[in-house]
């Protein structure tokens, strides 16, 4: 088990480097991320929100359980702007803009987006070729529904590498960074950012000098 790294300290909150495969929940395998970071830190602490397992990146972990109202209400009322970063091979039907649909329960636990808007997930994006074959996307979600930004890459006809529960070339590693959240806290405004992996096609120097610009 990896020692979990913290990118930010508050009084009120930890801002954690998620690995990828770090559980949320715990499993037969191993302790959820929050526990282990909490036995880590020999400090209680609460979950202000979730990343899938296979998500690397930014969770905000709070230290008291005012905090962790707080920060979940923020999430809730959709007032904390995420980026995500991603990778996918292939063209994508359109190189930036929006993806806006219903999303509705599939086989195997799967989701899949829908044509009608009656209650849409939405996000925004934009991308940038890196490699031949390859292109990082900047992934902007308005809204917090399950899988959302694997099933709205893959409705663009580029699901994220590694990403086999929805058709991504295969890899060890879901290419999904939660990057950076921006936000104000108890009068106070925060842009945090978590470094950007180092294994993949994360690593590849066109990756790193896209994102340096």
């Amino acid at each position: 088990m990896r020692e979990l790294t913290l990118v930010f300290q508050h009084a009120d909150f930890y801002a954690l480097n998620k690995p990828a495969g770090a559980p949320m929940h715990a499993n037969e395998h191993e302790i959820s991320v929050v526990h282990q970071l909490a036995q880590q830190l020999d400090e209680q602490l609460w979950p202000a929100h979730r990343l899938d397992t296979p998500t690397s990146g930014l969770l905000l972990v709070a230290r008291n359980a005012a905090a962790a109202a707080a920060l979940s209400q923020l999430f809730a009322e959709r007032q904390i702007n995420k980026t995500y970063l991603a990778i996918a091979a292939g063209k994508p039907k359109k190189k930036q803009g929006w993806v806006i649909g219903d999303m509705e329960k599939a086989r195997r636990g799967n989701w899949r987006l829908c044509h009608s808007k009656l209650n849409p997930a939405r996000t925004q994006f934009t991308s940038t070729a890196i490699a031949t074959g390859y292109r990082l996307y900047e992934l902007h979600p308005q809204t917090g529904r399950t899988h959302q930004l694997r099933v709205a890459m893959k409705s663009l006809g580029v699901p994220i590498v590694g990403d086999s529960r929805y058709g991504g070339e295969a890899h060890e590693y879901l290419h999904l960074h939660a990057w950076r959240l921006a936000f104000s806290y108890a009068g106070e405004n925060f842009s945090l950012t978590a470094p950007v992996p180092d294994y993949g096609l994360f690593a590849d120097v066109a990756t790193k000098a896209v994102l340096a610009k």
